[in-house]
């Protein structure tokens, strides 16, 4: 057996040799001085060779203590070589983990997405992003972040009373989140797991009024008596139905209605945060559509401007339909009707997840975009159709 002594009194010669020490453990000097410790094992019948390390930074009793563990190992079925590769890697994920902090990893996926928001919009989220999320986790390895630790992030915001803050901040996270999920840099989104319900809910004072049931029947009754062009009228009785922005409701395209899979299907290109956006259509709602489906205008728009059939009715067409039945800016606008639906959901007691699905509310990562359009499809179908009935419900007087 070996000793420091022995180790050190062997000179190296013009080829490399090996001394051993015992039970598979020897120690291979090079003509250049430098030594090392190898092991030599039998694994499955197989013979193998595996190094400990360099002399004397790996010390004579070290070494003995790697091979008695490696020799555990082979007992216990484990090949060393393996097992020794599989602790590297580990050890490099460990490192690569620690330098993933959620500060790199934001602007990775901001400068990813800078180019297609607006210079307004890029603000809002570096400013949101500096002043609610950098100060508290900018620095940590994102994969360390927990449920727990970013809740108390956004219960710091709730309790300043910025709602809406808190969702566009808590969206911002997520968005990272499921950037990293994309590249494979975590495993999981940690906001996933704190539904919308455990906050307060956005508070719309301006269109407070409207979400009392009674007034919202009342709303509807007024919509359903309007005089003006079918195309307005018509998007005006869809527009409670299928949440909407007025942009995007008054440029609808034929191509973009499935009448077989009962779903409204609007490209990424035209959704405000760049996402495909389906709508599952209600009975009501494709009932509104056949009714103006025969009208031959030659259009590829559902409503097409009376100008000229190669463009759509603009939004103001329907915040000037609502001007017409005596509603002022103050009591309804066409963005309101997203806001009453959202109201009335949750206190209806919807999940909340599921209505801001439906709500198109913020961007998943890129990576992940062809698949998110349709989370929660089949309990957003449930939704709608409920809506549709509690709409005709409070519009005829019989639900509240």
């Amino acid at each position: 057996m070996l000793n420091n002594t022995k180790i050190k009194s062997i000179k190296p010669q013009a080829k490399r040799f090996r001394v051993a020490d015992g039970h598979g453990l020897a120690i291979e000097f090079k003509p250049n001085g430098c030594k090392y410790w190898r092991f030599r094992y039998n694994f499955e019948g197989k013979s193998s060779m595996i190094s400990l390390g360099e002399y004397p930074i790996v010390s004579l009793a070290k070494a003995r203590q790697i091979r008695d563990d490696y020799k555990r190992l082979i007992y216990d079925g484990i090949n060393p070589s393996s097992y020794k590769k599989e602790k590297r890697v580990a050890r490099q994920m460990k490192e690569d983990f620690e330098k993933n902090t959620f500060h790199e990893m934001f602007y990775k996926w901001y400068e990813l997405n800078q180019e297609e928001w607006k210079p307004n919009y890029c603000k809002d989220i570096l400013k949101r992003t500096s002043k609610h999320l950098f100060p508290y986790i900018g620095d940590k390895p994102i994969g360390s972040l927990t449920p727990k630790e970013m809740l108390g992030i956004f219960k710091i915001i709730e309790k300043a009373g910025t709602i809406d803050t808190l969702y566009k901040v808590k969206g911002v996270a997520s968005r990272v989140f499921r950037f990293c999920v994309g590249l494979g840099v975590i495993e999981h989104d940690p906001t996933r797991d704190l539904p919308s319900d455990i906050f307060k809910k956005r508070k719309v004072t301006h269109l407070a009024h409207i979400t009392d049931p009674k007034e919202i029947g009342g709303l509807l009754r007024m919509i359903d008596g309007y005089k003006g062009s079918y195309q307005v009228a018509t998007a005006l009785k869809i527009a409670p139905h299928v949440f909407l922005r007025p942009i995007e409701l008054a440029g609808l395209k034929w191509a973009e209605v499935d009448f077989r899979e009962k779903l409204i299907r609007i490209s990424a290109k035209r959704m405000k945060m760049g996402e495909t956006h389906l709508v599952p259509l209600s009975r009501q709602v494709i009932e509104l559509l056949d009714s103006i489906k025969d009208i031959k205008t030659g259009s590829d728009f559902i409503f097409p401007s009376h100008r000229t059939n190669q463009k759509h009715i603009t939004p103001e067409s329907l915040r000037a339909g609502l001007r017409r039945m005596g509603l002022s800016n103050e009591e309804m606008t066409t963005h309101g009707f997203r806001h009453m639906a959202s109201t009335r959901l949750y206190e209806l007691g919807f999940n909340g997840d599921v209505i801001e699905r439906q709500l198109a509310h913020g961007e998943r990562n890129k990576i992940k975009a062809a698949y998110n359009h349709a989370e929660h499809l089949p309990e957003r179908r449930i939704m709608m159709d409920k809506w549709s009935d509690y709409l005709d419900g409070l519009r005829d007087n019989r639900s509240g």
